[in-house]
């Protein structure tokens, strides 16, 4: 999260961790997150774009990190030409270790084989429908599948070693299919169509869960979650904050615009007393006059409420 001033009220974005940070158009995400759109243009009637053929794509065979965002590209392929080293000779694994393939035209995980030793993979902004095809990415640490067509969580448990998960802006309806990452930190699900927390008991690893704008009534299942240092349930339907009294190790706090009444419920995150930051702005909660002060009353170690940082 960007550093705030002290005591200066800042425009909060709700959806912050929808996608990896690393991943994608900076001057694309930045207009969007801006608001930069022409509102006198007329609805576009450009057709879709035909995708490129890869061929027409030249590879350095000694790159290892490989980036064809805005390419176009409609079908990953070829690259098998990676292969070659300087002296025209094979070597066993090519060397690739970050391939960004972010705003092209994919329609599915394919062509990948070759990755054995890939470590960070985008493929944000596609067209993909599904999981597929990442079985031989064994060292694989972060998987970046945000702004797709996904419905499904599945084909996940070869990543073994897989430490962050970004499937924010797809169409998933269920939190599933998920045990088999144990080494898993980050998980980002925000701006799907989940309705149970769920599926989450055998990752006991995880550090930041992002969760919000979804469809979510009930805070549950986090019982075996006990790092989590960051919880993001904004832009929900919860009604009480509820089963996360044992998650001592939060420091960010994440509620806005849900539809917490009651100020007993902030009982609940005082067992975390690292706690720094708590959203709960657009909550009926926030229309007592008196609302930061009883959550600086009731939650001490805070020191930033909403987007403004307490004065002291």
């Amino acid at each position: 999260m960007a550093t705030l001033s002290v005591g200066e009220p800042q425009e909060m974005e709700v959806d912050r961790r929808g996608e990896s940070e690393e991943s994608g158009d900076d001057e694309t995400k930045r207009k969007s997150l801006n608001g930069e759109v022409d509102s006198l243009q007329a609805p576009s009637t450009v057709p879709e774009e035909s995708p490129v053929d890869m061929d027409t794509i030249t590879l350095d065979p000694d790159e290892e990190d490989v980036d064809l965002v805005h390419c176009r590209i409609g079908k990953i392929e070829g690259l098998e030409v990676l292969r070659k080293a300087k002296k025209k000779s094979f070597v066993k694994q090519i060397k690739i270790l970050k391939l960004d393939v972010s705003f092209n035209l994919l329609r599915k995980i394919e062509g990948l084989d070759c990755l054995t030793k890939i470590k960070k993979l985008f493929l944000l902004h596609n067209k993909i429908t599904s999981i597929a095809n990442l079985d031989q990415m064994t060292s694989l640490q972060m998987l970046e599948l945000g702004s797709n067509r996904i419905r499904v969580i599945e084909n996940l448990d070869s990543l073994t070693t897989l430490e962050s998960l970004f499937l924010g802006t797809n169409k998933i309806s269920q939190l599933q299919n998920l045990d088999g990452l144990h080494n898993l930190m980050v998980l980002s699900i925000q701006s799907n169509r989940i309705t149970k927390l769920e599926g989450l008991q055998n990752l006991v690893n995880l550090r930041e869960l992002y969760l919000s704008h979804n469809g979510i009534e009930v805070i549950e299942g986090l019982e075996n979650n006990k790092k989590l240092t960051t919880l993001d349930i904004a832009a929900n339907r919860i009604k009480k904050i509820e089963n996360i009294s044992h998650l001592t190790q939060l420091k960010e706090f994440w509620m806005n615009d849900n539809q917490i009444d009651n100020w007993a419920d902030l009982d609940e995150l005082k067992n975390a007393k690292g706690l720094e930051t708590v959203y709960l702005e657009r909550n009926p909660l926030q229309k007592d006059p008196q609302y930061r002060r009883k959550i600086m009353l009731a939650l001490p170690s805070v020191r930033q409420i909403d987007a403004t940082f307490i004065r002291f």
